[in-house]
């Protein structure tokens, strides 16, 4: 019984370009017809940039993006060096900025923050369903 496909981990510089390059990272491992691709891109995007953008990691360290093809899941870490701030949802739907994490929440299967010595690991999981051909 296969579990899961490791698609493939990437290594990014702790700067805002980084989003871009695991959007593309993203859709080169998921391919342009798989069914999550809209949804996981989205979310990678979403939790790089506050990787990049709120973590130690953006004093010159990086952030590690790995992914998963799981059969009916796609499964998503994302690390970096932690900080001071934990990423959480915020209930302000108006405000500038902040909703990164609410559209993980609204659009993961499953999220969670993990944090130890070595860091902080944001992980997600997006749902789909295998297209027959």
């Amino acid at each position: 019984m296969r579990i899961g496909n490791l698609l493939g981990v990437i290594e990014l510089a702790g700067i805002p370009e980084s989003a871009s390059l695991a959007r593309e990272y993203v859709r080169d491992k998921l391919g342009d017809g798989h069914p999550a691709l809209d949804d996981v891109t989205l979310l990678v995007s979403e939790v790089v940039t506050n990787a990049v953008v709120h973590s130690d990691s953006r004093n010159g360290g990086t952030v590690t993006l790995a992914i998963a093809d799981c059969h009916d899941l796609v499964h998503v870490d994302v690390v970096d060096a932690g900080g001071d701030t934990v990423p959480h949802v915020r209930g302000e739907l108006c405000a500038e900025g902040g909703r990164g994490m609410m559209l993980v929440e609204t659009l993961s299967h499953r999220w969670d923050v993990h944090e130890d010595a070595a860091g902080r690991t944001v992980w997600f999981q997006v749902r789909y369903t295998r297209t027959h051909e």
